[in-house]
């Protein structure tokens, strides 16, 4: 069957408002998170990332229209809108498009100026449709933070079953007081930089981002970093609605169905691209699931230092970045990360390292047991 592809992409975010702006600040360890001490956010400070209203504002204002939209709105238009463009690709009966969010729109539940409907994931979904002119529905894939991920999986099936010749996805969420109030009742907040698989980890890091990328059997035209996907799984541990497997049950077996569906031996992947929310128990899980499957020495980071965890978009955020990380053959350093943490032992990137680069796995891990793994290879 023919192959499908990952390739032009875009990221807003507090890091910049271009891939490559953030993969630069990412390369050179810049971070965008920063302590928010703000009422208006939330009623405590805490470590997070907040993209600038005014910088959002500026950036959207050429496509500006006669309705209004909330910011998650205008940043998934304003990052599918630079991936329609760059693409050129004609927005006919055979192009999807895709959506993932964790929450969505949630936060104009608290609002005067949209109407409460403008909260339903449909009604985001058409936003974005009616804004561009896709001749289908948007598809919502919103199954907590393995959602951006998943949805390249999903989007690489309807290719395959011929429903599309290419699908656009777009992932966004925005940092809000119900977001923010749910993770602080779980206590899994910090108030001090996130320290992925550190002994000294102290909780999640939240921030906000939108990404976009096309989805192709087109090989022709791609973008310099695009990327082949060559296997995915998805699994469901049921073990509890925010607490994974204590065997990382669900991860070890959405890994072991990628391999298998891309049909290469593990010694072939390069580099991890892990879920690491530093807070205890993910942590401790993937180490567990990736220990099972023999990645002990496989070079591994979270980018969850650079951005903090963007919901629903930080699985397709991470794996733009991941492939940039092949196109450039280097290793991008697990920001925050100092002394080992975890009950099994991981081979932590500790500093941003030249390595040639063909192959990585993207791993994300949500609340109510979801786990996703796909494969990426380099195209060129």
């Amino acid at each position: 069957m023919s192959k499908v592809y990952l390739s032009h992409h875009n990221i807003v975010s507090a890091l910049g408002f271009t891939a490559q702006e953030v993969v630069d600040n990412i390369k050179n360890e810049i971070s965008g998170l920063s302590l928010i001490d703000d009422p208006e956010v939330f009623n405590t400070p805490f470590y997070g990332s907040i993209i600038p209203t005014a910088d959002l504002t500026n950036a959207f204002k050429p496509l500006e229209k006669a309705i209004t939209y909330t910011k998650l709105e205008k940043m998934m238009l304003l990052s599918l809108h630079r991936t329609i463009t760059a693409s050129a690709i004609p927005l006919n009966e055979k192009v999807g498009l895709i959506i993932s969010s964790t929450k969505g729109n949630i936060d104009v539940l608290n609002q005067t100026t949209f109407p409460k409907e403008r909260a339903y994931l449909g009604a985001l979904g058409s936003v974005i449709k009616d804004y561009f002119g896709f001749k289908n529905d948007a598809i919502i894939i919103s199954n907590a933070c393995v959602s951006g991920l998943l949805a390249t999986a999903i989007a690489k099936r309807y290719i395959k079953e011929g429903v599309y010749n290419h699908v656009f996805i777009v992932s966004g969420d925005t940092l809000n007081p119900f977001v923010l109030s749910g993770f602080n009742s779980f206590q899994a907040m910090s108030n001090k930089p996130c320290k992925p698989f550190d002994k000294e980890r102290s909780g999640v890091n939240l921030g906000e981002a939108a990404a976009s990328v096309l989805v192709t059997s087109t090989p022709d035209k791609l973008c310099p970093e695009a990327v082949a996907l060559l296997g995915d799984g998805s699994r469901n541990d049921a073990n509890h609605i925010s607490g994974p497997s204590r065997t990382g049950e669900g991860l070890f077996r959405s890994i072991t169905a990628a391999i298998k569906e891309a049909n290469i031996p593990p010694i072939d992947i390069d580099f991890i691209s892990a879920h690491g929310t530093a807070t205890l128990f993910n942590d401790e899980m993937e180490a567990i699931a990736f220990n099972r499957l023999g990645f002990n020495t496989t070079p591994t980071h979270s980018l969850k230092g650079y951005f903090g965890h963007t919901l629903g978009a930080s699985g397709l955020i991470e794996t733009l970045i991941g492939m940039h990380s092949l196109h450039q053959n280097t290793l991008f350093k697990s920001l925050g990360y100092s002394t080992h943490g975890v009950s099994k032992p991981l081979n932590i990137i500790e500093k941003t390292t030249p390595q040639k680069n063909t192959i990585f796995l993207k791993t994300a891990s949500g609340f109510g047991g979801s786990n996703t793994a796909v494969l990426f290879k380099k195209v060129n």
